[in-house]
């Protein structure tokens, strides 16, 4: 039996209010993408990317997105996500930008970057904090940042391919 490669993307949705985020589901995330695909890379790129393409995860809190896709054709994707401005949801349109943060073999590894990436953000909004209750409460979020290991499947480290990049 063949294994199909595949590539996990890691991205922000960016948005002016926050708010509008929890309108977002992942059928509507799904379909901006593969409209800007199709408008950019016309009938071959929408062709290449809708094969195995799906949204595995959305956190409408955080903005975060992981997009799976098959490997062949990830830059075909990954070129079309700067021409995404706006994500039509409930017959109201909001605009927004995705900024890619990492590529992945696998989506263990897009979630240990997101760990040390969130772990990152909350370092720097440390010295920004008013008072000593918020730096206790920056410093408590920080220290329970980890990865549980009961939810993934055991994959060796080393079964990533070597050319799985960092944005």
């Amino acid at each position: 039996m063949v294994r199909f490669k595949s590539r996990y993307l890691l991205c922000e949705i960016n948005v002016l209010d926050r708010n509008s985020l929890l309108l977002l589901n992942d059928r509507v995330v799904a379909d901006a993408v593969k409209d800007a695909v199709a408008r950019i890379h016309g009938d071959y790129g929408t062709a290449m990317c809708t094969m195995r393409f799906c949204v595995k995860y959305l956190n409408t809190y955080t903005g975060m997105v992981f997009l799976r896709f098959p490997k062949m054709c990830y830059e075909l994707l990954w070129s079309a996500l700067p021409f995404i401005t706006s994500i039509e949801t409930h017959r109201q349109k909001i605009p927004c930008f995705l900024n890619c943060l990492h590529i992945g073999g696998t989506m263990r590894t897009c979630q240990k970057f997101l760990i040390r990436y969130n772990t990152r953000q909350l370092h720097r909004m440390l010295p920004n904090c008013k008072n000593e209750e918020e730096k206790q409460q920056i410093r408590k979020a920080i220290l329970s940042c980890s990865l549980v290991q009961e939810g993934f499947e055991d994959e060796p480290d080393d079964a990533v391919d070597a050319d799985d990049d960092e944005v």
